[in-house]
C-alpha cells in the first residue's frame, strides 16, 4: 500500500484527489493539508511515501514545502501539482526536491500513475512539461 500526503489549498480540489486516488487499490491517504506549512506538519506527523504538493499555497507555498519536505522526511517522495506548466516552477520543483511535477489538467488517471512512478524512485513529469523537465534533471 502506498501512503500519500495531499497538500492542496482548495479544499475541493483534495476532496476530489482523495476520491480518486482511494479508488485506485493500492493507494491509502494517511493526510491532507491546506497549506504548505501543514504539509510539512503532516509529512513529519505521518510520513507518508508520497506527499502530492501543490505549488500554489499559502502560508508556505509548494516548493519552500518541498524543500523542507525533502530535509526533513527524506523517505517521502514529492510529487508537485500545478495548474501552470510554467518552466521556472519545474526547475524550481526539481531544485526542491521533487520527483515529478503534474499538471492538474489531466489529473485523473496521470496522477495515479505518477504516484506509483515517483513511490519506486523513478521520475515523472507530465507529458506537457517532459521536455522542459528533461532538461532541468540531466
Amino acid at each position: 500500500m502506498i501512503t500519500v500526503l495531499i497538500a492542496d489549498d482548495h479544499s475541493l480540489v483534495r476532496n476530489i484527489l482523495q476520491r480518486v486516488l482511494e479508488r485506485a487499490g493500492d493507494i491509502q491517504i494517511v493526510a491532507v493539508a491546506a497549506d504548505g506549512q501543514e504539509a510539512v506538519e503532516q509529512a513529519v506527523l505521518h510520513s507518508p511515501n508520497v506527499a502530492v504538493v501543490d505549488v500554489s499555497m499559502p502560508c508556505l507555498n509548494g516548493i519552500d514545502a518541498t524543500k523542507q519536505i525533502c530535509a526533513c522526511c527524506p523517505q517521502t517522495r514529492v510529487l508537485m501539482l500545478s495548474m501552470e506548466a510554467n518552466p521556472q516552477y519545474v526547475h524550481q520543483g526539481i531544485q526542491a526536491g521533487a520527483l515529478g511535477y503534474v499538471l492538474k489538467d489531466g489529473v485523473r488517471d496521470e496522477l495515479i500513475i505518477a504516484i506509483r512512478s515517483v513511490y519506486q524512485g523513478n521520475p515523472y513529469f507530465s507529458k506537457q512539461i517532459s521536455e522542459v523537465a528533461r532538461h532541468f534533471i540531466q
